[in-house]
């Protein structure tokens, strides 16, 4: 198998991924702005048990990313 010298292929990949990081980004900034889709007369503790997993998820992939340890605080 021939190797670019080049990083075509990585950036290209590299762009992929951040393309669709923006797209789940969006798509949960709309939904938080809608509560997501729950009213408040609608919500249950299972919604906020829901919610709460969604942003342990994100804490971890926010520590990931800015490269911090999750339980430092």
């Amino acid at each position: 198998m021939h190797q670019l010298s080049d990083n075509s292929t990585a950036l290209a990949a590299f762009v992929a991924h951040k393309t669709e990081i923006d797209t789940i980004l969006t798509r949960l900034v709309v939904l938080g702005a809608e509560h997501f889709n729950y009213s408040r007369d609608e919500t249950t503790w299972a919604h906020a048990g829901s919610l709460g997993s969604y942003l342990q998820r994100l804490r971890e992939v926010s520590a990931a990313a800015f490269q911090e340890d999750q339980h430092a605080h």
